[in-house]
């Protein structure tokens, strides 16, 4: 597993949520950490997967559609510091 706050202990608290379309899929877990609760989000199809704390989803609701396009401008990778400038 990649990225997040905390380490996943393997702790499954919820139902694991399936999302998809044409585009892609997700599976949503909510999990336990060392550091609290936090969100799993896994792709199967690339492997990638991130957990994420309260903040951090709450963060999310702070963007706005533009913001978040970046991140699906970017598929494959992290936003480079400055690619929002260009």
């Amino acid at each position: 597993m990649t990225g997040g706050s905390g380490r996943y202990d393997g702790g499954g608290t919820g139902p694991v949520i399936e999302l998809g379309n044409e585009f892609a899929e997700v599976r949503i877990r909510k999990v336990r950490t060392r550091n609290g609760s936090r969100l799993l989000i896994t792709s199967p199809k690339s492997g990638h997967s991130i957990t994420l704390c309260p903040l951090e989803l709450e963060a999310l609701t702070w963007q706005s559609p533009d913001s978040l396009s970046l991140l699906v401008n970017n598929l494959y990778g992290p936003i480079e510091l400055g690619e929002a400038d260009e």
